[in-house]
């Protein structure tokens, strides 16, 4: 005998399972959420996910004449033409060690910002403190990139006339390889890192205050309740971010590097954003900058799987 209660017949020949029809019944009692959901959902739609019909012309040696149907397939050429060329380690290795350089001054600058902010009693200088560190985020690319080569400049900049008058020899900063690693980075702190402390002071916001109370009565300093309280309320905070920040290992932006490139320091700034930029915009080869773009992509993102499940699996094994 049929199961009358998980099939129900709508018109002859048509049945749907109970499962199917409570869905439907749920979004037509909820339809105003999903009213709400539906420009995000569109918008990611139409601007995310339908440009990657795109993506096969990495395959493809595209002709704009011909469109992306008709343009003849090539397989792997564009890929193994990037693997074999003479610039393909200097590429990697410039996006690597800038990504990693600034993950390691940028990633714990932020919560070392944090835990300094919340220590602070002084509610008028602990504002103006935030808002001094903040103000930088909200200077464009382009401004930032002016007033770093002003800053920087050999002849007008301040901070060349300070090192020469404290006695030093200011190195050419704008033009010497060897400095525009840390220029960059240095920079991007400068400009980012009061905004990251906003997410560690909203963790540090959570914390009981009987904690602290007990620690206090228990005669703990302020240094040992800042590591033993403070300090393992941000771990969950900075795993997730850390794991985010991994994932974009290669996806350094191209922007601010264009900006501050020139001909002296090309070989130490050039990264793999700014010669997908120059190949595909500038020299109109779009198969084979799209096949380096497709690459870094998909490096980021196995890179985000390996980093999230190692984290989860330590994790697991510790007492966070």
């Amino acid at each position: 005998m049929q199961d009358t209660k998980t099939v129900i017949t709508s018109s002859p020949g048509v049945t749907l399972g109970k499962g199917h029809k409570s869905v439907w019944k749920r979004m037509l009692q909820n339809w105003e959420l999903y009213i709400f959901i539906a420009p995000a959902f569109f918008y990611f739609l139409i601007f995310s996910y339908g440009p990657m019909y795109g993506i096969q012309i990495a395959f493809k040696n595209f002709i704009p004449t011909m469109g992306i149907t008709g343009s003849p397939w090539v397989g792997f050429d564009h890929f193994i033409r990037f693997f074999d060329s003479y610039y393909f380690w200097d590429l990697l290795w410039n996006t690597l060690s800038i990504s990693l350089y600034e993950l390691a001054i940028g990633f714990p600058i932020p919560i070392i910002l944090a835990l300094a902010f919340n220590e602070v009693r002084n509610g008028f200088f602990k504002k103006m403190a935030q808002t001094v560190t903040y103000a930088p985020h909200f200077i464009s690319v382009v401004v930032m990139a002016g007033m770093i080569i002003t800053f920087l400049s050999p002849s007008t900049g301040i901070v060349v006339h300070m090192i020469e008058w404290l006695g030093f020899s200011a190195p050419d900063f704008l033009t010497d390889p060897r400095w525009f690693k840390t220029m960059y980075v240095f920079s991007g702190v400068w400009q980012s890192a009061g905004w990251g402390t906003i997410i560690y002071l909203a963790a540090l916001s959570g914390v009981d205050p009987g904690l602290h109370e007990a620690a206090v009565i228990d005669g703990a300093s302020r240094f040992q309740r800042l590591r033993h309280i403070n300090i393992p309320t941000l771990i969950p905070t900075m795993t997730i971010l850390l794991i985010l920040n991994i994932g974009s290992l290669l996806g350094v932006g191209f922007e601010k590097i264009l900006l501050l490139q020139n001909p002296l320091n090309m070989g130490s700034s050039d990264v793999i954003s700014t010669f997908v930029y120059r190949s595909g915009l500038v020299d109109a080869q779009y198969s084979f900058s799209t096949a380096i773009g497709l690459f870094n992509s998909v490096i980021n993102a196995v890179l985000l799987v390996v980093v999230n499940q190692v984290v989860r699996r330590t994790s697991e094994n510790s007492l966070w």
